[in-house]
C-alpha cells in the first residue's frame, strides 16, 4: 500500500473515530440530568454526581499521556482506553445507588477522557500540523454529536429515559472495534527518555492566563451540561425538540471547524479566544433571561460554534505550538485535566447548589455568564505573539 493510500485510509478512520467518540458524548452528556432525575436524584445530588465524575477526568489524561510520551504508543493506549470505558460504563445497568452510579460513570469518564488526547496526537501526526485538514477531520466529531443527540432525544420520547445508557454502550463498543483498523503513525525514531520537565512551560504568565481562562470557561458550562435538558423540559420542550436545540449549535460549530485553521492564521488564537469567551458570556445571559422565547433560545444555541468550536480549535492550536512535539501529549493532558476536569467539576457542583429543582435556573446561568466574562479577562494581559506562535 502506498504512503498516500495509507494516509487517506487512516484519516478516514480517524474521522470515524471522532464521530464515535463525540457521538457517545452527544448520547449521554446532554441527557445525564434527565436520566438521573428519572432515577430519583435531586438537583443537588445531580450536581454532586456531576462534579464527582468530572473530577475523575483529572487523573486519567495526565497519567496516561505521561506513559504515552515515554512509550510513543498512542494507538495502544487509545485501544485500552476504549475497552476500559466500555467495561466500566456497562456497570450502570446494575447500579442504582448514588455511589454505585458515581463510580461506574466516573471511571468511564476517566478512561474515555484519557483517550481523547491520544486521538488528537495521532490525528495531528497524520495531518502534519495542517490546521485545515485537522478541522475537516475533527468536524466529524460534531456530526456524530448532532446525529446521536437528536436520535437519543427521540428514543427518550419513544421508549424511556434509560435509552441514553443503551445507546452509549453501543457507540462505545463501535468505537473500541474501530480503533483496531487504525495504524500507528510512523515515529521519527525510537522513543527517547524525557530528560527535561514540562514544569517551566507551566509557570509562564502565558500558560497561567490561558489555563485560568480555560478553567473559567468550563466552569461556565456547568449548568448547561448538567441541567439544560431538564431546563428545556421545564420550558415545555419534548425530548426530540431538546435534541434539535442542542444539535442546532453543533451544526453551526461544524462550519467553524471547517474554516477554523484559516481564521486562526488570519486573526490569531488570542483574538479568537477572546471573542469566543465574550460570546459565551452573552450565550449564558440569553439562557438566563430569554430562554422561554424560541428564537432567542435558538440564537443562544448557535453561539455554541464559538463557545466550544472556535475556543477548542484555538486552544488546540496554542497547545500544539506552545508545548512542541516533545510535550504535546502531556500538554493535551494538562489542558484536559485542569480546564475540563477542575473547571467542569467546580461548575457542575456549583450548578447543583444553585439550581434548586429549576427555581434557581436564572441565577445559575447568570453566574455562568459572569464566569465566561472573567475567562475573557484572563486572556487580555497575555502577549499576543506568545499565544499566537508562528502564524
Amino acid at each position: 500500500m502506498s504512503h498516500r493510500a495509507f494516509s487517506h485510509t487512516n484519516l478516514f478512520l480517524l474521522a470515524f473515530t471522532y464521530f464515535c467518540y463525540f457521538g457517545h458524548v452527544g448520547a449521554i452528556v446532554p441527557y445525564l440530568g434527565v436520566f438521573l432525575d428519572s432515577r430519583g436524584f435531586s438537583s443537588v445530588e445531580i450536581g454532586q454526581l456531576s462534579a464527582l465524575i468530572t473530577l475523575t477526568r483529572i487523573v486519567g489524561p495526565h497519567l496516561w499521556s505521561s506513559f504515552t510520551d515515554r512509550s510513543g504508543k498512542n494507538l495502544r493506549m487509545l485501544q485500552l482506553g476504549c475497552f476500559l470505558s466500555l467495561c466500566c460504563f456497562s456497570l450502570v445497568l446494575w447500579s442504582e445507588s448514588f455511589w454505585a452510579l458515581s463510580i461506574a460513570i466516573g471511571l468511564m469518564m476517566m478512561f474515555v477522557t484519557a483517550i481523547l488526547p491520544q486521538i488528537e496526537v495521532v490525528t495531528l501526526s497524520c495531518v502534519k500540523g495542517q490546521g485545515n485538514r485537522y478541522g475537516r477531520i475533527r468536524l466529524w466529531g460534531s456530526i456524530g454529536y448532532i446525529l446521536l443527540t437528536v436520535a437519543t432525544g427521540a428514543m427518550i420520547d419513544r421508549y424511556s429515559t434509560e435509552a441514553p445508557v443503551y445507546i452509549t454502550l453501543l457507540i462505545l463498543l463501535t468505537l473500541f472495534l474501530s480503533t483496531f483498523l487504525l495504524t500507528e503513525p510512523q515515529s521519527s525514531g525510537k522513543a527517547k527518555k524525557l530528560t527535561q520537565t514540562v514544569w517551566p512551560l507551566l509557570k509562564t504568565p502565558t500558560f497561567i492566563g490561558f489555563i485560568l481562562s480555560g478553567i473559567l470557561l468550563q466552569m461556565s458550562f456547568g449548568p448547561y451540561y448538567s441541567f439544560f435538558a431538564l431546563y428545556a423540559k421545564d420550558l415545555g420542550y419534548s425530548g426530540q425538540a431538546t435534541g434539535w436545540l442542542i444539535a442546532t449549535g453543533v451544526m453551526v460549530e461544524v462550519g467553524i471547524f471547517v474554516i477554523a485553521g484559516g481564521l486562526i492564521k488570519r486573526f490569531g488564537a488570542k483574538r479568537l479566544l477572546i471573542i469566543s469567551m465574550l460570546l459565551t458570556s452573552v450565550r449564558w445571559g440569553l439562557l438566563a433571561f430569554f430562554a422561554e422565547h424560541l428564537y432567542w433560545l435558538l440564537f443562544s444555541q448557535m453561539l455554541h460554534a464559538f463557545s466550544f468550536g472556535m475556543a477548542h480549535a484555538a486552544s488546540i492550536y496554542f497547545i500544539h505550538h506552545y508545548f512542541g512535539k516533545k510535550f504535546q501529549s502531556r500538554g493535551q493532558a494538562i489542558y484536559m485535566s485542569l480546564a475540563f476536569g477542575v473547571g467542569g467539576a467546580v461548575g457542575g457542583y456549583a450548578a447543583g447548589e444553585f439550581w434548586h429543582q429549576g427555581s434557581g435556573a436564572e441565577l445559575t446561568f447568570l453566574l455562568a455568564a459572569i464566569a465566561a466574562f472573567f475567562a475573557m479577562i484572563c486572556l487580555l494581559p497575555i502577549n499576543r505573539k506568545r499565544m499566537d506562535g508562528a502564524l
